[in-house]
């Protein structure tokens, strides 16, 4: 911890400033959304199906933003995009806890997911930029305080959710509003340097620049292979979950088992990732990290693979921990491998694209990879529910991690072509 400590404060003012952000963020956000849909369906009375689509306008708005995003903070800088996603957020939080009517509802919650797609590629293209030569070792860190917000909020949105749900609401958006005077008091103005005006304002239109990042063919080929990093990775929220509750029930011990996943993921990040990323960084180029880091994930789930091979006992101890310890080992080998990924995955990305539209990189890329999520989900569910009824249960432990497996071939290919190095700053372009 206090080797931690000192890497960061080694780093510029802005960019300790952008990590306790995104810890602050993460914080704010898991407090509530893990009890929205308990509040939406019990408090509010709501359709199953009408909670559905209120979460899915939030998830949508915010994949289908993020390109938006990301091109309007190279167009007009960074830091606008990262308060104006604040703000936006703070209006949506406290308006979830204020209004009981479908509209307002879903307005809300388009809100909420169009502002994280204000600020996430905004934070990530900002943070490489202060950053310089030290990217790879700045996300690692990144990478701790967000998880760091992920693992704790929940925890404080329960204990506020107890009292009500409109409590923690409020308590959330007043975490979004004092953020929102912080980035616009101690956040310096930054954009893309290359810009010719440095502020990364171009011709007028956004279609240009996205036709650019469009064909930018090794920055695709390398998001379409990362997509199975974050199916994988998911699968702490889907597949493990419900593997745990097949075995152990839905009572106590189930959702004590469910929680120990999501502590042994953050857990296990918040501790090991900045020595993860200095022992790889030491050892191996980032194509090759990548594709082992996709490698780890994919064996993952081998633990459960093994685990459909022994008899499943009617009850007691035995059960429990058939339940519990496959499940929880996929999730430390899921983390590992995410571990390993992450700090080099951001690094790549900010080199293929030249150092040139950053933010417009990355809001592509999280729209890549959330059209994946999706569809990779979908698959999954349909895994596991041919598994359950054809009595196959090892179905959805085979294609995981084949997928990985595939997926880390894909990223040795591209490392093995040099599609992986550096890429040449493109001429400006030309209005």
């Amino acid at each position: 911890m206090t080797g931690m400590l000192t890497q960061f404060r080694s780093y510029e003012r802005s960019a300790r400033l952008l990590m306790v952000n995104q810890f602050t963020i993460n914080l704010g956000f898991y407090m509530l959304m893990p009890y929205l849909a308990a509040h939406l369906s019990g408090t509010l009375g709501l359709a199953g199906w009408l909670v559905g689509l209120v979460l899915g306008v939030r998830n949508f708005s915010q994949q289908g933003m993020f390109l938006v995003g990301g091109a309007l903070a190279d167009r007009f800088g960074y830091k606008p995009l990262i308060v104006a996603g604040c703000v936006l957020r703070t209006l949506g939080f406290a308006t979830l806890g204020l209004v009981d009517s479908l509209s307002a509802l879903l307005a809300a919650s388009a809100a909420t997911g169009l502002a994280g797609a204000l600020f996430n590629p905004a934070v990530r293209a900002y943070l490489a930029a202060a950053a310089g030569d030290r990217r790879l070792e700045a996300f690692a860190l990144f990478n701790v305080f967000y998880q760091a917000g992920i693992l704790l909020g929940p925890l404080v949105g329960m204990v506020l959710t107890g009292v009500n749900f409109r409590v923690t609401c409020l308590v959330a958006a007043g975490i979004f509003a004092l953020l929102s005077l912080v980035q616009i008091r101690a956040l310096p103005a930054r954009g893309d340097e290359s810009a010719p005006d440095g502020g990364g304002r171009r011709e007028a239109g956004l279609p240009s620049p996205w036709r650019g990042v469009l064909a930018n063919r090794p920055f695709l080929l390398f998001s379409g292979a990362m997509i199975g990093s974050y199916v994988l990775s998911f699968q702490v929220y889907l597949a493990l979950p419900l593997e745990v509750r097949r075995l152990g029930g839905d009572g106590e011990f189930g959702t004590a088992a469910v929680a120990g996943l999501f502590a042994v993921s953050g857990l296990s990040t918040i501790l090991g990732q900045t020595r993860v990323t200095r022992w790889c960084k030491a050892r191996m180029t980032a194509g090759r990290a990548l594709a082992r880091g996709l490698l780890t994930m994919g064996l993952a789930f081998v633990p459960l693979l093994a685990a459909t091979a022994l008899p499943v006992p009617a009850e007691g101890p035995g059960r429990w921990a058939l339940a519990a310890v496959p499940p929880a080992l996929c999730a430390l080998l899921l983390a590992l491998g995410t571990m390993i990924t992450y700090p080099f995955e951001m690094d790549t990305i900010v080199r293929l694209s030249g150092n040139r539209l950053v933010a417009t990189h990355y809001g592509l890329y999280n729209t890549i990879c959330g059209i994946g999520i999706t569809l990779g989900n979908l698959l999954t569910g349909a895994a596991l529910d041919a598994s359950r009824s054809a009595g196959l249960p090892a179905l959805p432990w085979i294609a995981l991690p084949v997928l990985g497996l595939a997926c880390s071939a894909a990223l040795y290919g591209l490392h093995r072509t040099g599609r992986l190095a550096p890429a040449a700053a493109p001429a400006p372009a030309m209005g």
